[in-house]
């Protein structure tokens, strides 16, 4: 299902933003399309369905979580595009972002998804690599004679 095959529009979808390591993810909740779940990638221009992009079990439940938590399993498809990072980050950028549209859609929400701990962004990043090292924490063998 490409974007073309239907419209967004504020009427018919509700936008979160979700971000995770280096991934972003922007998403949009459909009303009027429940069964669809399309994942385009901005690297490639591709569109997946998502089941097909995130083919790890466990990182597919944890995009689909808001939805259990929030009692709206059925009720919304997604489409996303996400850049940067890789499946594991893109995957709960996804999921933060619907935990945002979700929000959108209805404030109520706010309650359970933050019990679930779906608001709170994991700020970890990378750590950079140091200078006179071999990487952020790794050191060069030290010889002193």
């Amino acid at each position: 299902m490409k974007l073309k095959d239907f419209r967004i529009t504020p009427e018919n979808s509700h936008y979160g933003t979700g971000r995770r390591k280096e991934a972003i993810a922007r998403v949009w909740l459909l009303r009027d399309h429940p069964d669809r779940f399309v994942v385009r990638a901005d690297d490639s221009g591709k569109e997946f369905d998502l089941r097909s992009y995130v083919q790890r079990e466990t990182l597919f439940r944890k995009i689909l979580l808001p939805f259990k938590v929030t009692g709206t399993e059925g009720k919304f498809g997604i489409y996303a595009t996400v850049k940067g990072g890789g499946i594991s980050g893109q995957a709960e950028a996804i999921m933060y972002g619907i935990a945002k549209a979700l929000l959108v859609h209805n404030p109520d929400f706010r309650a359970p998804l933050k019990k679930a701990g779906l608001l709170t962004r994991d700020a970890r990043e990378k750590e950079r690599k140091k200078y006179a090292q071999m990487g952020a924490r790794a050191k060069y063998r030290w010889s002193k004679r």
